[in-house]
């Protein structure tokens, strides 16, 4: 009588020795010459099981470390309709899928719901250490009882419950993807690359959900994330969730007119680089026409010339003044309301703050700093604060009502976090977000905006749908010499 196959984990891998009998299992192996052994990729694990099961192979399975978990909760919140939907669709998808929601839309209180029906093993996966600690927070509230541990940002635990950053996770992918039965992605746009992706293909875990607001990637590699972790089950929107689960909103564009002077200088700097893109034969129409702009500005004097005419017109039409005398008008007019102001640049964000004095953040302020200044801010100290990027994605503000948005890029991705800062009910279950996207009329930002909106702001505009667009064509022009159900049934498991 032949030895039982036996089935264990090698560093990201599976190997299956001695061959089994059947077929099925063929479709996953590869043969290792160094070993002798049929190698199979530890994503596969729940196929080939499925696979040997369907056989009746009889097998050793030494490969999985992860536990089964007594998972009570001590966090019990009556989920929002849109949680439980999200929950029964993620279930009916075998526990694998990308569930789409909105920022402030409650993932993580979804994920822990998930976590009670998976109850096995769990590693969370985040892209900031703010989010490692976020996460550390409500899981150590919610399951007080086992231990939580962290990966990243100094500390290398290995618990049951553990949550890591994706940098943290990939460097360690090889020793944890056995540990692990669940895997949740936060902010899963972040997992298909080339250095993060080893974190869901090196693990052995059948049961995995991504979270995110925007799946999308411009490299189009968001994909992937159907074999990295499965299809998406479930997608709503911030207009679809408005004055249930998130603050009814409303998102009123102030157009600002150019002074003469900045008039005269924005279109004398376009035309310099518009007379290089047309002999050059460049279209900026998308990301490839923007590579070749880039490439040819350091062939010749002409291509430096133009490329450095393109970046003083955006930084005219970002930094006009008359930004800043609406941003005095805002201000007074909703004071004393809790506000955030976003800008693209760190120079916009230092000269807003010393001039208005309002508490500032960048990439450059000292975590500390950073820390003490959200603190104050979410006591109510600060009713006002000025950023660049540093609060787009894994920061907790819950109480903000007005963003005040002077520039940003054309990231559908930026504008839908930069969107979910302010959207939080709290306990104001009356609350009415306000966004206030200031743009300079006639200059590039009008298509720099039309494509941060995307999809939604056209269907906004042709089906009249909940988005609340207010257009003010606002003339801030002066004299040049002026300045100023409860949780789904739950089903079995078998890994």
């Amino acid at each position: 009588m032949g030895r039982t196959p036996t089935l264990s984990f090698d560093r990201g891998t599976l190997i299956l020795h001695p061959p089994p009998r059947g077929k099925a299992w063929l479709d996953f192996a590869t043969w290792d010459d160094r070993v002798e052994r049929f190698r199979i990729p530890a994503n596969r694990y729940r196929e080939l099981i499925t696979a040997l099961e369907a056989e009746n192979v009889t097998f050793c399975d030494l490969a999985k470390a992860f536990v089964e978990l007594e998972l009570t909760a001590r966090v019990v919140m009556q989920p929002y309709p849109h949680q439980s939907e999200a929950l029964v669709a993620w279930q009916r998808a075998g526990q694998c899928g990308v569930v789409v929601l909105p920022t402030a839309a409650g993932k993580t209180y979804l994920a822990q719901l998930a976590m009670q029906v998976a109850r096995r093993s769990t590693l969370v996966v985040v892209p900031t250490l703010d989010l490692m600690h976020q996460w550390y927070t409500h899981l150590v509230a919610a399951f007080p009882d086992l231990e939580v541990g962290l990966l990243g940002g100094g500390s290398r635990d290995r618990t049951a419950i553990l949550v890591a950053t994706y940098d943290s996770a990939a460097i360690h992918a090889e020793t944890l993807g056995a540990q692990y039965g669940f895997l949740i992605f936060d902010e899963c746009h972040h997992l298909p690359t080339d250095f993060n992706q080893v974190i869901a293909t090196y693990s052995l875990a059948p049961y995995r959900l991504g979270l995110t607001a925007t799946p999308d990637r411009s490299d189009g590699r968001h994909t992937d994330l159907d074999t990295l972790i499965g299809a998406e089950v479930y997608r709503k929107t911030a207009e679809q969730l408005a004055g249930n689960a998130l603050a009814d909103h409303e998102i009123v564009q102030i157009k600002v007119k150019l002074s003469q002077s900045e008039r005269d200088r924005y279109d004398r700097l376009t035309a310099i680089r518009n007379n290089f893109l047309r002999e050059a034969k460049i279209s900026l129409g998308g990301m490839q026409g923007w590579q070749r702009f880039v490439q040819a500005s350091a062939r010749s004097q002409a291509g430096r010339r133009a490329m450095l005419a393109h970046r003083e017109a955006k930084e005219t039409a970002l930094g006009t003044d008359g930004k800043l005398r609406v941003l005095a008008d805002l201000l007074a007019q909703h004071s004393p309301a809790r506000i955030l102001i976003f800008t693209n640049d760190n120079a916009t964000v230092y000269q807003i703050s010393q001039e208005f004095l309002i508490p500032a953040i960048t990439h450059q302020t000292p975590v500390k700093e950073r820390h003490e200044i959200l603190k104050h801010f979410r006591s109510g100290d600060y009713k006002t604060l000025v950023v660049s990027h540093v609060l787009n994605e894994g920061v907790d503000v819950p109480d903000a009502g007005i963003a005040i948005l002077l520039s940003g890029t054309g990231s559908t991705r930026e504008y839908i976090q930069r969107l979910g800062r302010i959207l939080r009910r709290g306990t104001n279950i009356d609350k009415r977000a306000i966004l206030y996207e200031v743009i300079a009329e006639n200059t590039s930002e009008e298509r720099t905006s039309q494509r941060r909106h995307g999809e939604d702001w056209t269907n906004a505009h042709k089906q009249k749908n909940p988005i609340n667009v207010v257009q003010m064509g606002i003339d801030y022009k002066e004299k040049d010499s002026e300045r100023s159900t409860p949780l789904a049934a739950e089903t079995p498991t078998q890994w």
